[in-house]
């Protein structure tokens, strides 16, 4: 199970470095091509719009696996162990039902409608369920990251949040 987690981890932050240089090679083209060249190009805008879809998206789960999402712990910070070990199970099961009905159901459904009615990207020509397909994977990743933190908790870790070097 580690080493999937593991596997996981590194594919995540593997693909959050090649989508952020792929916004960064977008955005800087377009400069170059607008500002330099004289001849915008068509393309850069829309692309950097879906990376950024992407990066948003599984950014927000990278930040859920390391713990360095938002959140609000002075609540949490003052309980004992046992309500604060209750608690973050039923945190993790919120977020299993959220990511299973919203991301995963809602996301798959979306994917499906807009293969059906074939919604092509203006620019670049590609099926926006291609870029609407992050929303169940990021849901997956999500689902997946929150069993492994019940598995945790289920052998006696209390997760930590780091609030310590936070403003």
């Amino acid at each position: 199970m580690n080493s999937i987690l593991k596997y996981l981890d590194k594919t995540l932050a593997g693909a959050l470095i090649g989508v952020m240089l792929c916004i960064l090679l977008a955005v800087s083209w377009q400069v170059v091509s607008r500002y330099l060249l004289k001849d915008p190009s068509s393309v850069t805008e829309e692309l950097a719009r879906f990376l950024l879809i992407w990066v948003g998206l599984l950014g927000a789960v990278y930040a859920y696996r390391t713990n360095s999402h938002l959140g609000l712990n002075i609540v949490l910070d003052k309980m004992a162990d046992k309500p604060k070990k209750l608690t973050l199970i039923l945190i993790q099961l919120l977020v299993i039902v959220f990511s299973a009905l919203v991301l995963v159901f809602g996301g798959s459904e979306l994917v499906e409608l807009t293969m059906e009615l074939n919604q092509i990207s203006a620019a670049l020509s590609v099926n926006m369920g291609v870029v609407y397909a992050i929303v169940p994977i990021s849901g997956c990743l999500l689902i997946i990251y929150s069993l492994a933190n019940l598995v945790d908790l289920y052998k006696g870790k209390i997760i930590e949040i780091n609030t310590k070097d936070t403003v």
